[in-house]
């Protein structure tokens, strides 16, 4: 289980310098811990206050020769985030001067807080459910208004609200006919039948309206299509091979060995892909210049292809190789930043004297396997993104939730077709099924291995 008893720190505010930075201190000793460091302008120790409040004042680090100006936000226990005591030290935004910070407060007993710690104290201690904690790495991943949106909603209770009123309403009809089995030699009706069916069909209603939100293409018959692009022998194949995890493609060193396509079913940690290799982008009139035993009309059709499924992609994988410069046609591609679907990829890196690109690019190597896992972080990135216009429930709690919220419709359907036949012990039965599956997607039912799934993906201080 994960410790609630200590106290953790982290550097809260986003990475590089600005005017103002973040640390963040929670648990029981945040308070003791900043004060040992804190002087404020009213000369006053720093205590926990009844309710929150914000100070001025500096702090003396022992490896600091003068003090450094900053404001402390201060929460008590029963009015934090997490529910526990919490501190905020704002002070300047230089990132020596933030590791600094976070140094001493480590020496004067708090630890490195992990990724998405403080939210995940917050679902421990109640403050929010598990479909809030994922909308908080919603909010912090939205790359659009719209994701925001959704986003902000599910965080404010939109998705987990009328999740909890029907785990009410779904205990309290239990509650009914539990009741009913007790004085069963009663002859006390503790629930007409009209009304237990009619709750019962409503609880189905809620919770395909609820599907419905999350409805999104992740079938693999029309999953999110990444197609890898780019001039010949750039690596492509290979690069597929090692997202595949096989052998599925022909590498080899003459240019254009690649002519028809492929695909692979990408399982991203519980997000499907349909990865697709295709031909390499000619250097003339779409055709190759290099030799080919294939005729042009083969090219041809190849390079067309090519550029068909590259635009109608999903996510496009521009492929460089990081032994050359880039030519005209892809220095003009990597000038346009304006296409939110394209991931640049520089391959081959393992290669002794590797050119420097000076654009944001992930460096891959086939060989070594050097970027092959942050190269499927990102692909999962920009497949829930793709979903995310597609649904008013933040990606990563539809691809969580869905087979739940499915399992339990199935169970609220198959209650009110045996209470119907008036058999309420399997009503109840399934019942309970439906409120065990309700729970898992609020977090009222959960394993430290989907807590470990969900706050893995947060940034460290969130």
């Amino acid at each position: 289980m994960y410790p609630l008893d200590d106290t953790i720190a982290a550097v809260a505010s986003p990475p590089g310098g600005a005017a103002r930075g973040i640390v963040r201190v929670g648990g029981p000793g945040a308070f003791q811990c900043v004060g040992r460091f804190f002087q404020g302008d009213d000369r006053q120790p720093l205590a926990e206050p009844p309710h929150p409040r914000a100070a001025t004042g500096t702090l003396r680090l022992p490896d600091l020769d003068s003090t450094l100006p900053c404001d402390v936000y201060l929460w008590p226990n029963a009015r934090s985030y997490t529910g526990q005591p919490v501190v905020e030290i704002h002070t300047i935004g230089s990132p020596p001067l933030l590791q600094l910070v976070l140094r001493s407060l480590t020496a004067a007993g708090t630890r490195l807080a992990g990724p998405g710690e403080f939210t995940m104290r917050a679902f421990l201690a109640g403050r929010i459910d598990l479909s809030q904690a994922e909308a908080v790495l919603g909010v912090i991943d939205a790359a659009d208004p719209r994701e925001l949106n959704v986003a902000l909603r599910q965080l404010a209770g939109g998705l987990a609200r009328p999740l909890h009123k029907l785990r009410e309403s779904l205990l309290d009809l239990l509650s009914h006919l539990e009741a009913g089995f007790d004085f069963a030699d009663e002859d006390i009706p503790f629930i007409a039948r009209d009304e237990l069916l009619s709750r019962l069909a409503e609880a189905g209603k809620q919770i395909a309206d609820t599907l419905a939100q999350m409805a999104s293409r992740d079938d693999s018959a029309v999953a999110e299509r990444a197609v890898l692009f780019g001039r010949p022998n750039t690596g492509k194949s290979s690069l597929f091979n090692a997202l595949a995890a096989d052998r599925a493609a022909l590498v080899c060193d003459l240019p254009g060995t690649t002519r028809d396509y492929l695909i692979a079913e990408l399982d991203l940690d519980g997000v499907k892909c349909r990865l697709i290799d295709t031909a390499g982008r000619g250097e003339r009139d779409g055709r190759f210049s290099g030799h080919s035993t294939v005729s042009q009309d083969l090219d041809s059709a190849a390079q067309s292809f090519a550029a068909e499924q590259s635009r109608e992609a999903d996510i496009q994988v521009l492929c460089i190789d990081s032994t050359r410069p880039p030519d005209e046609w892809e220095i003009t591609r990597l000038q346009d930043a304006s296409d939110r679907r394209r991931i640049v990829v520089l391959t081959k890196c393992d290669v002794p004297g590797s050119v420097v690109f000076d654009c944001p690019a992930l460096r891959t190597s086939s060989v070594t396997g050097e970027g092959i896992d942050l190269l499927r972080g990102e692909l999962r990135r920009k497949v829930l993104a793709a979903r995310a216009g597609r649904s008013e429930v933040v990606a990563e709690t539809a691809v969580r939730c869905r087979d739940s919220l499915r399992l339990a419709g199935l169970s609220v359907e198959r209650a009110g077709r045996v209470a119907s036949s008036e058999q309420d012990e399997l009503a109840a039965a399934e019942i309970r099924i439906a409120l065990d599956e309700l729970g898992k997607v609020v977090g009222a039912v959960y394993t430290d291995d989907v807590l470990d799934r969900i706050f893995s993906r947060f940034c460290i201080g969130k």
